[in-house]
C-alpha cells in the first residue's frame, strides 16, 4: 500500500512508536484474561497495572485513577456525565458547559441533553474567556452543579487554554472540572493537581501508541463520573469490558517514550523553523493563533483565496501527508468550527492547512514540505496569479 513519505499529521495519529510495537508483540500470542485468577490471568494483570504507573506519570496523577478506555472519545463522553459519584453515592449534575473550540466528542455534549449545553466564548485566538466563564457560573441557582469541559490544547491550533485558571474559576464557583488533555498529553508537563481538575482524558494513538486505547484519569479524592460502559466490575466498576491487554501495554510503552524533553526541544526548534520560513516568504499568509502559547508541534495557516480542499490533494500527490483540521470531521473540508469561533472570516478558514510533527519528524520532512507548499502557492495564490497576469 502506498504511504506518504513525509506525514505530518501528528494530531490526527502519531505512528506507532518501536517501544509500543515492541511492547504489544511480547503480547499478542500471549492468552490470559485479566479478571481471572490462574497465572495467565495475573500475568495479563500484572502488564495492566505497570500499565497504570506509566500513564499516571504523564499527569503526576494515583496509578489507581487511571481508568482504561478505548480512546479519547469515549473517555470524554464517559466525563461528560449527568450522574457523578461522591464515595459511591450518585449526585446530580444539572448542566455542562463547554468551550466553543473543543473536540467534536464534546461539543456534542457527551451524556447531557442538548438543552443542558452551553458555549464559553473565547478570544481571536480561541482562549477561553475567564469573564464569561465566571459570569455565566455565577448564573446558575445555588440548587444546581455544574460540570466545565476544556481541552488543554487545541488540536487544529495547538493553542493551549489557561487551564489552570479555567480551574481556579471553576474551583471558585463550586463546580466539577473536566479536561481533554488528548493532544497536550505527552507533548507538555502537565499535573491534574495543578490543573485542579476531578479529571481528563488521553487517547494512546496521540503519542505513539495504538489506536483504540485511551484512559480517564481521576483527581485525588472520591468523586467520578458514573460509568459509560457496564455490566462487569473491570476497572473497579468504572468501565465495564476485558481489558486489551496488548493495547495498553503499548499505550503505556508510548506514554514513557513522550516524556522525553530532548524530544520536545526538537519539534520547537522545528516549529520555528517552518514558521520562520513561511512568514518571511509568504506575506499573505497568516498563522492562527500566532499571538497565543501554543504546542511546539502544530503550525495552522492559511493564504486567502487557496482552497485547502485542493491544497491537501496536491500535498498528498507529493507525498506530504497534512490536514486541515480535526480527523474526526474526515470526509469533507468545511469551515473550521475552531476558526469561525476565533473570529476568522469564512474565506480565510476554508484555507486553512494544519502541520502537526513529533516524534518520527525530521527537518528533511519540514524541508519536503516546504518545497511542496511553494509549488502549491506559485500555481494556486491569488498573489501570484496576478504576478503573472502583469
Amino acid at each position: 500500500m502506498k504511504t506518504n513519505k513525509t506525514y505530518l499529521d501528528y494530531n490526527a495519529g502519531a505512528p506507532l512508536r518501536k517501544e509500543a510495537l515492541a511492547a504489544m508483540s511480547d503480547l499478542w500470542s500471549s492468552v490470559g484474561n485479566a479478571s481471572s485468577i490462574h497465572s495467565s490471568g495475573r500475568n495479563a494483570r500484572s502488564v495492566i497495572e505497570s500499565a497504570r504507573e506509566s500513564v499516571a506519570a504523564l499527569f503526576d496523577a494515583l496509578p489507581a485513577n487511571v481508568v482504561f478506555t478505548s480512546g479519547g472519545t469515549e473517555s470524554n463522553v464517559t466525563a461528560l456525565s449527568p450522574v457523578w459519584l461522591q464515595d459511591g453515592v450518585p449526585f446530580s449534575v444539572d448542566r455542562l458547559f463547554v468551550s466553543a473550540v473543543e473536540h467534536p466528542s464534546v461539543l456534542a455534549g457527551g451524556r447531557f441533553s442538548p438543552d443542558k449545553v452551553h458555549k464559553i466564548n473565547v478570544d481571536d485566538c480561541g482562549r477561553v474567556d475567564l469573564g464569561d466563564l465566571a459570569q455565566q457560573l455565577a448564573g446558575i441557582p445555588d440548587r444546581e452543579k455544574a460540570l466545565v469541559s476544556v481541552m488543554a490544547a487545541n488540536s487544529e491550533t495547538g493553542v493551549l487554554q489557561p487551564i489552570k485558571e479555567i480551574g481556579v474559576v471553576v474551583e471558585d464557583a463550586g463546580h466539577l472540572f473536566h479536561v481533554d488533555a488528548v493532544q497536550a498529553a505527552g507533548r507538555m508537563d502537565l499535573s491534574i493537581a495543578m490543573m485542579g481538575c476531578q479529571a481528563l482524558s488521553v487517547s494512546s494513538h496521540k503519542l505513539g501508541g495504538p489506536q483504540g486505547v485511551g484512559a480517564l484519569v481521576l483527581a485525588k479524592g472520591s468523586v467520578r463520573p458514573a460509568p459509560l460502559m457496564t455490566g462487569g466490575g473491570q476497572e473497579s466498576w468504572r468501565r465495564a469490558g476485558t481489558e486489551n491487554t496488548a493495547g495498553i501495554a503499548g499505550f503505556a510503552a508510548a506514554a514513557e517514550a513522550s516524556l522525553n524533553v530532548d524530544e520536545r526541544a526538537r519539534l520547537a526548534r522545528m516549529q520555528q523553523q517552518l514558521e520562520s520560513q513561511l512568514k518571511s516568504q509568504y506575506s499573505d499568509l497568516l498563522i492562527f493563533g500566532c499571538e497565543a502559547p501554543r504546542l511546539a508541534n502544530t503550525t495552522c495557516f492559511a493564504v486567502e483565496g487557496v482552497p485547502a480542499e485542493t491544497a491537501l490533494i496536491s500535498f498528498d500527490l507529493s507525498g506530504v501527508a497534512v490536514s486541515s483540521g480535526s480527523a474526526c470531521s474526515s470526509g469533507k473540508v468545511g469551515v473550521s468550527h475552531v476558526l469561525t469561533a476565533m473570529g476568522v472570516d469564512e474565506p480565510t478558514a476554508r484555507g486553512a492547512i494544519r502541520v502537526s510533527m513529533g516524534w518520527g519528524t525530521r527537518e528533511d520532512d519540514v524541508n519536503a514540505f516546504l518545497k511542496a507548499w511553494k509549488r502549491i502557492y506559485d500555481r494556486m495564490s491569488p498573489q501570484k496569479k496576478k504576478e503573472r497576469a502583469v
